[in-house]
């Protein structure tokens, strides 16, 4: 144990002796050298190195501790029984292989083939090798719904493990999204694809996340022709006991109109810990109640600013658009200003009533040089009776950044993509590449961020927010890619940083409080020191 600490005070002297030579480089009162340019470099000269071995990906080492530290292998193995003799992989193996690779800025089921071939990366792992493509592929193939959902269950043990050491403030509300996206994708011989509502050929899986963290909960691959509802309310019923033993007191369950399952609405409203609030859909009979709404009842909707100007306003730039808009007599659509009403309102499918908040838009409208006005209503359902009804519609409002989190696992994380051919192995590639962002969470969960007012306390807090928000190609960057010399050492393994980067004192605070819990843990799995020469 003093070795280690040793060690790590060690190596926050030498990342702290980093960070200044790169602050002396990028000083802008350093002015030498200005009269020629500043990329100089003409004759360079490579070699293999003959003894020694690095990859570009250390971090992944850490990521591996993390996953050791949670037990997620153990859980992986214990829920999951798809092969019929280990030679040479377990269950876990196979998923952590897809997660990793994720995690290493992957695009594809191919780049499986890359991991194989960087012997630093075996080595950080403790791995001989790991599968290739077409052994991966085959292992997804396996799959079938009872084993995703077995996948799924043993995720959620670990899941709870991560949120069993945060703050008590951390378990006020659980905040469930759920929505659809279409996968889209060119192959014809794919099991399971279909036309979707914006006629793509695809998939059209349905994802339930959770807002205070970004984790995706569930992931459901269905056919492409599906509507986006369904399986939503199996899917938070299966989800409710996940949350509340995970500790949280209550949930707020979020979703758009196609979600407003009113035939549900009942049973969740009977369990006094679960909050709903959906969309409804614009109906005939809703917008002819609402005409008819006094105008005493209408307030206007203050929206907050979405951010304070801490030194002065900057001067807004010419608009480019508006005037072609103008110029060519196309429809332009402003908005005025907003009002906000509420009444009881108790669906067919219901026998209780419940909260609708109303939402007026009066809107300015300009099409081929005429001018006129026009209002539109937005409906949402709610069994929330507390809040004002400001607060349900900025919730509401809210629930739009579950785009931001398909967003990262379409672009940044290649979770929805269809590379297999049938609709288990694809759900099975979503659910297992879906894993490596919830890794990340988990990473951000698990920063030590001390509570207090202390100027330390408030920085970590700070960091560990910023990690927990980072966009996952960001997070690559910074947290994994990076360059690293791995050497054994009798029984452990020696990650040598050969670089910096602004957040590597972050990247050290997690690694030592993981590896103070692994030398604590009743599977003592190998250790990785971060140090440099």
């Amino acid at each position: 144990m003093n070795a280690n600490i040793r060690r790590m005070k060690k190596s926050r002297k030498q990342v702290a002796r980093r960070k200044r030579r790169i602050e002396r480089r990028l000083d802008k009162r350093d002015l030498r050298g200005c009269d020629r340019p500043m990329m100089t470099a003409r004759q360079v000269r490579y070699e293999v190195g003959a003894r020694m071995v690095a990859t570009s990906y250390g971090g992944i080492a850490a990521m591996h501790m993390l996953a050791c530290e949670l037990g997620l292998p153990e859980a992986i193995d214990a829920r999951l029984a798809l092969l019929k003799m280990h030679l040479p992989y377990h269950e876990s193996d196979h998923v952590l292989n897809l997660a990793y690779n994720a995690l290493c800025g992957a695009r594809c089921l191919d780049d499986l083939e890359l991991r194989r071939q960087d012997e630093a990366y075996l080595d950080a792992l403790g791995a001989r090798r790991v599968p290739d493509p077409t052994t991966a592929g085959d292992f997804c193939r396996r799959f079938d719904e009872g084993a995703l959902r077995a996948l799924l269950s043993g995720i959620h043990d670990v899941r709870k493990k991560v949120w069993a050491r945060q703050p008590a403030e951390f378990f006020g509300q659980a905040i469930v999204d759920m929505d659809g996206v279409v996968v889209e994708t060119g192959g014809e011989c794919k099991q399971g694809i279909d036309i979707a509502y914006n006629k793509k050929w695809g998939y059209h899986p349905l994802i339930v996340s959770l807002a205070n963290t970004g984790e995706v909960l569930s992931l459901v691959n269905r056919s492409g022709n599906r509507p986006s509802h369904e399986g939503a309310a199996a899917e938070v019923d299966a989800l409710l006991p996940v949350l509340f033993a995970g500790g949280f007191q209550r949930v707020l369950l979020r979703g758009d109109t196609d979600f407003s399952q009113t035939k549900h609405l009942d049973r969740w409203d009977g369990d006094g810990r679960v909050t709903f609030l959906f969309g409804l859909d614009a109906c005939t009979s809703l917008q002819v109640e609402a005409d008819f709404l006094p105008e005493t009842v209408w307030k206007p909707l203050q929206r907050p600013a979405k951010y304070t100007v801490k030194t002065q306003p900057r001067q807004r730039p010419e608009n480019f658009k508006q005037p072609i808009v103008v110029a060519r007599g196309f429809k332009d659509i402003r908005l005025v200003d907003e009002l906000v009403a509420e009444m009881k309102y108790q669906p067919v499918a219901c026998k209780k009533e419940y909260r609708l908040v109303i939402i007026c838009k009066n809107l300015s409208i300009r099409e081929d040089g005429r001018l006129f006005d026009d209002y539109r209503y937005f409906f949402y359902i709610t069994n929330d009776w507390d809040s004002p009804a400001e607060e349900i519609v900025f919730s509401a409002n809210d629930r739009c950044d579950q785009e931001n989190i398909h967003s990262q696992l379409t672009g940044g994380v290649r979770a929805l993509y269809a590379p297999l051919d049938t609709l288990h192995a694809n759900w099975a590639w979503m659910v297992m590449t879906s894993l490596a962002w919830n890794l990340k969470a988990w990473y951000a969960l698990l920063l030590p961020a001390p509570a207090g007012d202390s100027p330390l306390a408030v920085v970590q807090r700070e960091e560990k927010r910023r990690v927990l928000r980072m966009e996952f190609r960001t997070f690559v960057e910074a947290f994994i890619r990076l360059p690293c010399q791995v050497l054994r050492t009798g029984r452990q393994l020696v990650c040598r940083l050969l670089a910096w980067n602004r957040w590597q004192e972050v990247f050290f605070r997690a690694v030592e409080a993981l590896a103070k819990s692994l030398l604590t843990s009743p599977v003592r799995a190998p250790r990785v020191v971060p140090m440099r020469r």
